[in-house]
């Protein structure tokens, strides 16, 4: 399996007065660009997905209709619970791996820390390994399969520059 994490855009600033509610907190309009354009690079990293999982805040939904919207998407864009911040790891895996048929390559769109803890976790059996995923960066990990601890290796993790640099 092939595991893309990809953290939201970025999002209107925690505390601005019309979205108290964090939940409903969307991208500015920066991000959206921003996220569009670095769309334009996964094409030259010949990315593809099976599925497309986000969590259900605004911003990341956002942020998965953008990706699925430049990569002319057929498949499944689901939010789910198990992806919101704060929530367990070894839950989104689970659900991963009850997922029939099981998707070869999957793109998780989220939140920091959430997303950094989930690579640790796969890579090195640990949540804390000192990575930092940026708004609007992206990792991917190469599995043989998918469990609560080290069973990944990272293949890459780019910055948005990075991504913005290959365009």
């Amino acid at each position: 399996m092939k595991l893309y994490l990809l953290r939201h855009g970025l999002a209107v600033d925690r505390g601005t007065p019309e979205f108290e509610n964090d939940e409903l907190r969307p991208l500015t309009p920066a991000g959206r660009r921003q996220l569009r354009r670095s769309t334009a690079a996964f094409a030259a990293l010949d990315l593809r997905f099976d599925l497309i999982l986000c969590s259900p805040l605004t911003r990341a939904r956002q942020t998965a209709k953008i990706v699925a919207a430049a990569m002319r998407f057929k498949g499944p864009v689901k939010a789910t619970n198990e992806l919101k911040p704060g929530n367990n790891p070894k839950a989104l895996i689970q659900a991963l791996n009850t997922m029939k048929p099981c998707p070869k390559s999957v793109l998780l769109v989220g939140h920091e820390p959430d997303l950094s803890r989930l690579i640790s976790l796969l890579v090195t059996g640990h949540i804390h390994a000192g990575l930092a995923l940026k708004k609007g960066g992206l990792a991917k990990l190469k599995l043989e399969r998918l469990a609560a601890g080290r069973c990944a290796t990272l293949a890459w993790l780019l910055t948005p520059k990075h991504l913005l640099a290959m365009v």
